[in-house]
């Protein structure tokens, strides 16, 4: 007897997901359906073999179903019934599916760091329903352990220190030369750090730094492709690196991480979805003790509250910024990796709330205090080019706002100059609305001059 195409697909689904029977693949189908809003559903097994003889799911059940495969509500609709099981069974599949474990996370990595066209689909991932999975993952996760095994080179803490050290410098490098080239740099970073815990023994102590490394690693790597305008292949990145987090088990790597993944979340306008990665931020941030991360982490849900346009949330979030920033002491005292969290940053986001929130004016106030000096702490506009290309895009089209030409066209051009050799595409995306927005005033001979030398 031929097997169908609906029977074929389905089994290769349940196997990749490691359910031996249909009851299994139906519960763990039904915590999908229920977090995405629809409701209890029926987990009898006969559902599953009537699918398999053909029988389309209703449509809830198959929103939840792509859902939890990861395939787009696009893709599910171009595609059709069953054709679309097949994205499901791409390879990107070991991202949602590998157990949350130290080797389910170098499988995750291993997969990141082979996939040179992850940009070769939309996005696989539907942001609120992940967000929901992993942190509910997330917190079941197994720790790292040692690894001692007869005739491997032991690494050691210095080994860890040089890896951090690398990474260190990395971050800043994306400052000076900006995302575009700093993306193959982490990936090699990535890919080097994964290398050593596939080939090295360690204690359970070096475990966890190297894991902590390759989780922060691709951090970056998925703020690179952020940065440089795909979502998708960012959100790959993080779900990668919050998988090496877990086995890490460190606080500090987890707040950055959730931190920078609410940002792309809010940025898709998944306000739910930035809001869960916030919480977990906070919830790490706070084990930390450190005034800077609990900060930043308090500036992103400010962000994501004025993008949902909750104001009054908004402004909450942004005081507690500022008083926890308070209470911060010198750079060195605190975690690397929020080395660029200053004042300067934090009127900056509250400028940005401010213009989302529809008042260009307090934006205008806070951008003259980014730029102010702040207790003794000198803000070096030069060593964040791209930060201060965008800042200042911001800034022009707050004065556009309150039909300030003149101050626009003299932000814009500064903007500009401030861009240099930098590659962000958030900055040129803002420049380029920017620039429709002054065309409706290429009457006036400064504007129609910037439009044309900005061409």
């Amino acid at each position: 007897m031929a097997v169908s195409a609906e029977d074929d697909l389905l089994q290769r689904v349940l196997d990749l997901f490691g359910c031996h029977d249909h009851a299994s693949f139906l519960r763990r189908l039904s915590g999908w359906h229920e977090s995405l809003g629809f409701g209890s559903m029926a987990t009898r097994p006969e559902k599953v073999s009537r699918w398999k003889r053909g029988v389309r799911p209703d449509r809830y059940a198959e929103t939840a179903m792509a859902a939890m495969l990861g395939v787009s509500t696009e893709q599910v609709r171009t595609m059709g019934w069953p054709n679309w099981l097949n994205v499901a069974l791409n390879a990107d599949q070991v991202l949602l599916t590998a157990p949350w474990t130290p080797a389910g996370a170098l499988a995750a990595l291993d997969h990141l760091g082979g996939s040179e066209s992850m940009d070769r689909r939309a996005a696989l991932f539907t942001g609120g329903a992940l967000a929901v999975t992993t942190l509910a993952s997330w917190v079941t996760a197994s720790p790292a352990t040692a690894v001692l095994v007869s005739g491997r080179p032991r690494v050691t803490d210095r080994s860890a220190v040089l890896i951090e050290a690398r990474l260190a410098a990395l971050r800043q490098l994306d400052d000076e030369i900006g995302s575009a080239e700093t993306y193959a740099l982490a990936r090699a970073e990535r890919s080097s750090i994964i290398a050593v815990l596939r080939t090295r023994s360690y204690s359970e102590a070096v475990a966890r730094r190297l894991f902590s490394a390759a989780a922060e690693a691709s951090r970056i790597c998925g703020w690179c492709a952020f940065d440089s305008g795909d979502t998708a292949a960012a959100e790959r990145h993080y779900l990668g690196a919050a998988r090496a987090a877990a086995s890490a088990q460190d606080p500090v790597v987890a707040a950055n991480l959730f931190a920078f993944w609410a940002m792309a979340r809010y940025s898709e306008g998944d306000i739910f979805g930035a809001l869960d990665y916030v919480n977990e931020a906070l919830r790490n941030a706070r084990r930390t003790g450190s005034p800077r991360v609990i900060a930043m982490v308090h500036a992103r849900a400010a962000r994501a509250y004025a993008k949902s346009g909750d104001l009054r949330a908004s402004r909450h979030a942004e005081e507690a910024a500022f008083a926890a920033y308070h209470r911060a002491g010198h750079p060195d005292d605190e975690p690397a990796c929020v080395y660029w969290v200053c004042p300067a940053e934090l009127h900056s986001w509250a400028a940005s709330n401010a213009s989302d929130l529809g008042d260009p004016r307090r934006a205008l106030a806070h951008y003259a205090a980014a730029v102010s000096p702040h207790e003794g702490e000198a803000y070096d506009d030069d060593a964040y080019p791209r930060s201060r290309a965008l800042r200042l895009s911001r800034e022009a089209h707050a004065h556009l706002s309150l039909r300030d030409v003149d101050a626009a066209v003299h932000t814009a051009d500064r903007a500009v100059q401030a861009m240099g050799g930098v590659n962000s595409a958030r900055s040129t995306t803002t420049l380029t609305k920017l620039r429709t927005k002054l065309q409706a005033h290429q009457q006036l001979p400064a504007v129609r001059e910037f439009l044309d030398r900005t061409v």
